[in-house]
């Protein structure tokens, strides 16, 4: 009887492992077809018309595809798997942006780049690993999540503040305000894993469990939020420097929010924190060997020939196409 448990305790598991890896490739060309059609409409503030312009943009809106389809293997991957098992398989996302630069990118994405991308990705996963939340309970109470709610956006308030501020000096690189915008959209991100956790559980209930719950209306709304805060994130600068923050603070905060929220345990015995610890610091490296990569410092000076995009004009819109296909990856590899 034990055994027939825990071998469909398995048989889910291997299903949320194959559907968020599948959610990770899906994220992953979404950063790549969205920052491809946000590179000619780069704004250094917020600029509340920004998606009405990339909605003009093809390869924006098949990256917008990408997401829904990411989105659709994450929720049912949380169906099969605890929030905390699922989440750090989606930190292979940065491998499969870096690994599509390398393959079709014109600048050379270097073996160091690719191992700290792989050193984060492993990282963070280990991370989580060595954590092992367990137990916890399928729902939250409204005042917890009111608390997540306002932590978060406390948070997101911060990074836009910050991202803005730097959007306002003369001189300040792009790659910076990208990464702290990428930030801002990881824990978003994160807390919305968290919400589409909570709505999973009324998938077994069929269409009208899943309406009347209101997960459903706060997951559309931080999903906008999100939306918007990753365009700005595309449009601010380089992919490369925007991407660790959405595939590192993602996972991170989604799993503090599954402890807070489900009541996940997390160990602490002192074996784990020093793994975990070790697991941070190569997380923490990985980051500053990609700050300094050539994705990121060649574009911390306006390339020649781009004219400066002002936030209140579109920028003219040019063909686009999305990745892997030869010449759109080049002009990202670029931008």
């Amino acid at each position: 009887m034990h055994s027939g448990r825990a071998e469909r305790r398995d048989k889910l598991m291997d299903k949320a492992i194959l559907l968020a890896v599948a959610a990770s490739v899906c994220t992953a060309t979404a950063s790549l077809c969205q920052r491809r059609g946000a590179m000619d409409n780069e704004t250094a503030g917020f600029d509340a018309r920004l998606l009405v312009r990339l909605a003009r943009q093809p390869a924006w809106l098949l990256g917008i595809a990408a997401m829904i389809g990411g989105f659709v293997f994450q929720i049912t991957a949380l169906r099969y798997g605890d929030l905390s098992q699922v989440q750090p398989i989606l930190a292979a996302e940065l491998l499969f942006v870096f690994g599509y630069l390398a393959i079709a990118g014109t600048r050379r994405v270097t073996g160091r780049d690719l191992l700290a991308a792989a050193g984060m990705s492993a990282g963070i996963g280990v991370f989580l690993r060595l954590a092992a939340p367990s137990g916890g309970r399928l729902h939250a109470p409204g005042s917890s999540w009111l608390l997540a709610g306002l932590v978060t956006a406390g948070l997101v308030a911060v990074a836009l503040a910050v991202a803005f501020g730097l959007g306002r000096r003369p001189g300040a690189p792009r790659s910076r305000r990208a990464a702290v915008l990428g930030a801002a959209t990881g824990i978003s991100w994160g807390f919305m894993a968290a919400v589409i956790k909570e709505l999973s559980t009324h998938l077994g209930g069929g269409p009208g469990a899943v309406v009347s719950t209101w997960s459903l209306y706060v997951l559309l709304a931080a999903g906008a939020v999100t939306m918007l805060l990753a365009s700005h994130a595309l449009a601010a600068g380089p992919l490369a420097a925007s991407q660790p923050g959405f595939t590192i603070l993602d996972p991170l905060a989604a799993s503090l929010l599954g402890v807070f929220l489900f009541g996940e345990h997390i160990r602490t015995d002192a074996a784990a924190l020093a793994g975990e610890a070790l697991a941070l610091a190569v997380v923490v490296a990985g980051a500053a060997v990609l700050s300094r990569s050539s994705l990121i410092t060649g574009e911390n000076a306006p390339p020649s020939g781009r004219h400066q995009p002002a936030p209140s004009s579109a920028a003219s819109a040019s063909p686009a196409t999305c990745p892997p296909a030869g010449h759109a990856v080049r002009r990202l590899a670029r931008g």
